[in-house]
This record gives structure tokens, C-alpha cells and sequence, in this order.
């Protein structure tokens, strides 16, 4: 296992989501989904783990990974398929067929549109829904949709007599009959329309409509009716969340672009936040106080203005007053980030009322009160605002609870990954404490000359000694110490 993978590892969250295995070359050798991120891709690194050759053989070939969450295991699924098609890993090789899923193709520029089973989604100007991991719901929607809106089924471009004598959906009544010139294309395609518009999810009471088919011939004994209807109304809920269509790069920057846009609403912005940072304060019962500052750009992270600091005017835990030193020093007349990062529209503290306050004491302090902050309750994920208004509950699948939420984790992965780092390095400069004959001053200046422990470990004994002005069996023990902690953090 790496040190890249090691890290990583600590920074799994428990969420559904993907990840790509990566080789020391950067290549990526496989794509995976999972329920929860951590407790999949931990179970590959587990010590004893006994996995297949081929898994064996991955695990051992992997430098580093990375990994996005989505809201739900459909979502994953869909991701995941869309990766392995984009980059074709060496070791996805059950996947490596170009099976796809299956979508509903709509062509309202057809004369007499109809609705068709695809597995391609091409940009040719038709309407496309999903596509979907679930092919039994893609036709049971179709079916759904064509009895209750009388959509034909047939593929000829312009339905005739002689069409009609090889249909059979005129005969069992779920076809309007263009063929027989029943409806008019006007009436028909103002069907056409209503349907495509329930597909797209704006015809909540057509569900209703179901619901209450179901419920009413269930408490008729018709039990198997009852069934079917219940099935349909699963696979007709399923196939009208639009968030399950949501997966390559285009569609995400577009959620994003949404959420934003639903967060201005939400809080009463004048205009979508483009600029969001978030920031969390870290620290292991008041030590190695520190905190990290995060930025997304057009609602999606951008680690280009990423940024840590560490706690300078107090010592102890305080996490407000720890979120007041980074606003001065992010805002502050002093602060060296004012030409080099962007002003935010949006700050969000990580936690609740009392860093919100602290935050927003901070900004008037500096002059910058008027800069629009707010707080994240760290477990029911409410919004805290603190300004008269009440708090905001944004709802579970919108689009701007996942751009602050995924901001949220961000800022909480940045934070601990550098607070683990300064633990790590203290307790690694700590060990030569342990050398006889090795005090403060000797440690500060084979730390000053070396730059870390790793740089002593890489040292020679004569280069030690001549430093830190000692003999040649106190270098030699420097260096055990030095190359014992350097290869401890490694394993």
C-alpha cells in the first residue's frame, strides 16, 4: 500500500459513489461503484484480505485513487458505466462490452411521434429520458405512457390502412388510431406533449392517479391487480426522478449551475453565489489548532484557491474564535489572499450559530459586513442564517443541499488530511527527543539544516554529526531514530 493510497484511505466518506484506481503512471485500471465508499474501497487494502488473482493483482498495481460521491446507488450506477466506456480500464473486463442502458427516445419533428427503446443517446434534436439502470422500468414507463395517452406503438413514418392490419394495439383499444385517421395530428400530438411531459416529471397527479387505482383495487380483493399497479407505479416513480439522468461531466456542471441557483432563492441572494468558500476548523482536544478555507466555483469545487492555516492567536479549543482568525486573515486589510483568490458571494462556516456569529463579528470588524454568510449544522444539515430570518431546510434531493454538502465534506477532508499531517510530523521530530545528548537546540538545528525528519533520515552520519556538533555514535543514533520514524509513517 502507498502512502498516496494510505491518505486517501482516511478521507473516504460513508456515501454512496465511485472510484478510479490509478497505477503509478496515472493510468486508470479500474472503476468501481459502492453503497459506502469507505467500507468498498478499504475491503481491497484490508491486511489478510484474501481476494481472486485478478482483484490481487489490481490491488498490488495500484498507486492512487480518487473518488466522487452521488446521491444514490442508481446514480453510481450509471457513473460508474459512464467511466469505464470513457476510459476502458485494463481491469474492468466485465464490463468492457458495449452493453448500455436503455433510455426513451421521443422525435417531436416525426410526423407522428412515437415513443422507442434505445441504448444510445445521440444529439440529434429528439427528446431523450434516462438512460436508466433498470430495463424493466424503462418499458414498463413506455407501456404505461403509450395506453394512457394512446401513443402508438408502430414504427412506420406515416401510419396507413395497411399498418393497421398488422397492429394489435388498435384492437385491444391502447392505440388513438392515426393509422384510421381517429384523431387528428393536432390532438395527437397535444398527447404526445402531456406525455413527454410526464416523463419529464411534471405530472405529479398522474402518480396520484395511480396511487389511488392501486389502493382502490386492493381493498377490492383484486390483489393481483393491485400488484401490477403497484409495480408501475415504482417504475413510473423511478423513471421520473430527474436526477437519475445525471452523470457525465456536462451534467454535472449543469446540477451545479442549478444548485446555486436554488441556493440564491433559498437564502434571498441577489444572484447565484458563483463563488462559495467553506471553511472548517480542526483540532485533537485543543492541539494542532487548525483550519481549512475551500472554494467552488460555479457550484463545483476548485482547488486552485484551497487554503490552510493554522491558529496563531490563541492556543486550546475554540472554534469560534478560531473561525474569527481566518476571516481577518482571509479579509483582513493585512491579508495576502486579497489579490491572489477571489472575494466570495457566499462564506459558509462549518457548524452552527455560535462560528456564525463569530464569522459574522469578524466581517463587520474588517469592514466586510456586508459579505453574505451563513452556517451548516453539522448533523441535520440546516442552514443557520442568524439574521432575523429563520433557519433554511433545504430539501433532501435538491441540488443546492448537494453543492454545500459536497463543499461541507471538502472542507472537513482538507482539514483533517492537514491536521494528520502536523500530528504526524510532531510526533515524528518528537523521537529525537529520545536521543541522548540531542537537546532543543541541537534538534532545532539539524531540523533548520535538513528541513524534516525525512531530510535526516536521508542524511549521512558524518553530515549529522557536523551539524549538530556531536560525536559519530550520537549520528548514528539520530539516524536509526530519524529512519525508524520515516519508514513507521510509511506502513
Amino acid at each position: 500500500m502507498t502512502d498516496l493510497v494510505r491518505e486517501r484511505l482516511k478521507t473516504l466518506p460513508n456515501r454512496p459513489g465511485c472510484y478510479l484506481m490509478r497505477d503509478r503512471r496515472g493510468v486508470i485500471i479500474y472503476v468501481g461503484k459502492a453503497k459506502n465508499l469507505r467500507r468498498r474501497v478499504s475491503s481491497y487494502f484490508r491486511p489478510g484480505a484474501k481476494h481472486a488473482p485478478k482483484v490481487r493483482s489490481m490491488v498490488d498495481t495500484v498507486y492512487d485513487f480518487e473518488f466522487m460521491t452521488v446521491k444514490n446507488e442508481a446514480e453510481s450506477l450509471l457513473t460508474e458505466a459512464s467511466l469505464i466506456k470513457k476510459y476502458k480500464p485494463h481491469f474492468n473486463i466485465l464490463m468492457r462490452d458495449d452493453k448500455r442502458y436503455l433510455a426513451l427516445r421521443a422525435d417531436a419533428d416525426a410526423p407522428w411521434p412515437r415513443l422507442s427503446c434505445v441504448r444510445i443517446v445521440r444529439d440529434d434534436g429528439a427528446r431523450y429520458f434516462g438512460p436508466f439502470p433498470s430495463s424493466p422500468v424503462v418499458r414498463a414507463a413506455k407501456d404505461f405512457v403509450e395506453k394512457r395517452w394512446g401513443i402508438r406503438e408502430c414504427d412506420d413514418i406515416e401510419p396507413d390502412g395497411e399498418s393497421h392490419k398488422h397492429c394489435l394495439a388498435n384492437v385491444i383499444r391502447r392505440c388513438s388510431a392515426p393509422c384510421l385517421g381517429r384523431i387528428s395530428r393536432e390532438e395527437y400530438r397535444a398527447r404526445f406533449e402531456e406525455a413527454c411531459e410526464f416523463l419529464q416529471g411534471r405530472r405529479p397527479e398522474v402518480l396520484a392517479e395511480v396511487d389511488a387505482e392501486m389502493r382502490a383495487a386492493s381493498e377490492k380483493g383484486d390483489f393481483e391487480t393491485a400488484a401490477r399497479l403497484r409495480d408501475t407505479l415504482f417504475a413510473l416513480k423511478e423513471m421520473t426522478k430527474a436526477h437519475f439522468v445525471r452523470k457525465s461531466p456536462e451534467m454535472r456542471r449543469a446540477d451545479a449551475v442549478k444548485g446555486i441557483e436554488e441556493l440564491a432563492e433559498a437564502l434571498g441572494l441577489a444572484a447565484p453565489p458563483r463563488i462559495i468558500e467553506c471553511v472548517d476548523i480542526s483540532n485533537l482536544f485543543g492541539t494542532h489548532n487548525v483550519a481549512s478555507l475551500v472554494v467552488a466555483r460555479d457550484g463545483l469545487p476548485d482547488r486552485r484557491w484551497y487554503r490552510h492555516f493554522r491558529i496563531r492567536s490563541f492556543e486550546g479549543a475554540d472554534d469560534p474564535r478560531a473561525m474569527a482568525e481566518v476571516v481577518r486573515r482571509r479579509y483582513g486589510p493585512e491579508s495576502t489572499l486579497l489579490g491572489t483568490s477571489p472575494r466570495a458571494d457566499l462564506y459558509i462556516c462549518d457548524g452552527g450559530v455560535t462560528q456564525l456569529r463569530a464569522a459574522r463579528a469578524a466581517f463587520a470588524e474588517i469592514g466586510a459586513g456586508d459579505m453574505p454568510t451563513v452556517g451548516l449544522a453539522k448533523q441535520q444539515e440546516i442552514v443557520v442564517l442568524d439574521d432575523g430570518r429563520p433557519d433554511v431546510v433545504l430539501p433532501r434531493d435538491s441540488e443546492a443541499l448537494m453543492v454545500i454538502t459536497r463543499l461541507r465534506d471538502e472542507a472537513h477532508r482538507f482539514a483533517i488530511t492537514y491536521h494528520r499531517n502536523l500530528r504526524e510530523k510532531a510526533i515524528r521530530e518528537s523521537a529525537l527527543d529520545e536521543v541522548p545528548g540531542i537537546g532543543e537546540a541541537k534538534k532545532a538545528k539539524l531540523l533548520k539544516a535538513f528541513g524534516s525528519v525525512r531530510g535526516i533520515a536521508r542524511a549521512t552520519a558524518e553530515e549529522v554529526a557536523s551539524v549538530a556538533g556531536v560525536g559519530a555514535a550520537i549520528a548514528e543514533e539520530v539516524l536509526k531514530v530519524a529512519r525508524s520514524g520515516t519508514l513507521s509513517s510509511r506502513t
